[in-house]
């Protein structure tokens, strides 16, 4: 039960030009569509390389200004960077470079835990400890000192609770964990919040004792909702009662596609996967009004599918049909 409530399956082939990094002296401003936030609303970075700001172009190209203008709603918010395990360094350093040269901060999500999403859609992760091990560390080399958030493994612990990764795992994944987040920590300007789970899941009470094994005393806090679709009220309730439990440590809430709150039809196996009727949820901002929540952000990237189910293509693709979806709705 708990395992079908996960945050499903999430983008493992981030999209980031890495050898422009968009940074490489050219005018982000005259040659992308898409524009930064605010820094006083939102200090995180968005993408002008994004797949949604590639398909804005694409369909101005094409002459499809309305769907240009809608998948706008999207390219122009700041969302996560999934690394990838290639090239971690070269990645980490492109884009918290080309987030320090817009004066933003980079918004990071670290996926590659081994035994990763339980051989589901984005199974896969490192190979074992000591592979994950050198894949943090690679990532900690590319962002050096500049500013930098990180979201480090949605679903790690919360799978660990619901027994979906196998009881023989738990120990090193603790221990991975923990040395993942001291190893960030451990840099000047990163903040990291460990992920745990969302409000679909399950009660704080399951999940607040793994979080602690996990290092959720080193971290700066936790992240809930990632890639589902929890409203931000229930999300924040339970990110409120969790937080009681772990000694009142903050947190962010994922908002990309809550506006319409969870899927209840189909099958409940894949409620979370490429939900029909979604909308985009609250813009991503600091700005929450609550000092215990710290922001509002699209971890989750709207508009790349969550895996092969409902006919969408493999997860992290863009689909751009399901994008205008979520943009129209929201």
């Amino acid at each position: 039960m708990y395992r079908k409530m996960r945050a499903g399956a999430v983008v493992v082939g981030a999209a980031l030009l890495v050898s422009a990094c968009s940074s490489g002296g050219k005018d982000d401003s005259a040659e992308s569509p898409v524009k930064q936030q605010p820094k006083s609303a939102d200090p995180f970075w968005v993408n002008p390389d994004s797949k949604a700001a590639q398909a804005v172009a694409d369909l101005e190209k094409d002459g499809k200004d309305d769907e240009a203008t809608a998948v706008r709603k999207i390219a122009e918010q700041p969302s996560g960077e999934w690394l990838t395990p290639e090239n971690a360094t070269d990645q980490a350093r492109g884009y918290t470079e080309a987030a320090e040269k817009a004066d933003r901060d980079a918004l990071l999500v670290l996926y590659n835990i081994p035994h990763r999403d339980c051989g589901n859609y984005s199974k896969g992760g490192a190979a074992d400890g000591n592979a994950y091990r050198a894949w943090i560390d690679q990532v900690a080399a590319g962002i050096e000192d500049r500013p930098a958030t990180v979201i480090l493994e949605p679903d790690a612990v919360q799978h660990m609770v619901d027994n979906c990764t196998p009881e023989q795992f738990h120990e090193e994944r603790y221990d991975l964990l923990k040395g993942a987040i001291a190893k960030l920590k451990s840099l000047k300007n990163t903040t990291v919040y460990l992920d745990a789970g969302n409000a679909g899941w399950g009660k704080p009470d399951q999940i607040f004792e793994p979080l602690k094994w996990s290092g959720i005393d080193q971290a700066d806090g936790f992240s809930v909702n990632v890639s589902n679709f929890y409203s931000t009220e229930e999300s924040v309730k339970y990110g409120k009662e969790l937080s009681a439990k772990v000694g009142g440590k903050p947190f962010v809430v994922d908002t990309s596609r809550n506006g319409n709150g969870p899927y209840t039809g189909g099958s409940p196996d894949e409620r979370w996967c490429n939900p029909p009727g979604r909308a985009l949820g609250e813009n991503p901002t600091t700005k929450t009004g609550d000092p215990q929540v710290k922001a509002y952000v699209w971890v989750k990237r709207p508009g790349e599918s969550d895996g092969t189910c409902k006919g969408g293509p493999k997860a992290g693709d863009w689909w751009n049909d399901y994008a205008l979806k979520l943009a129209k709705a929201g």
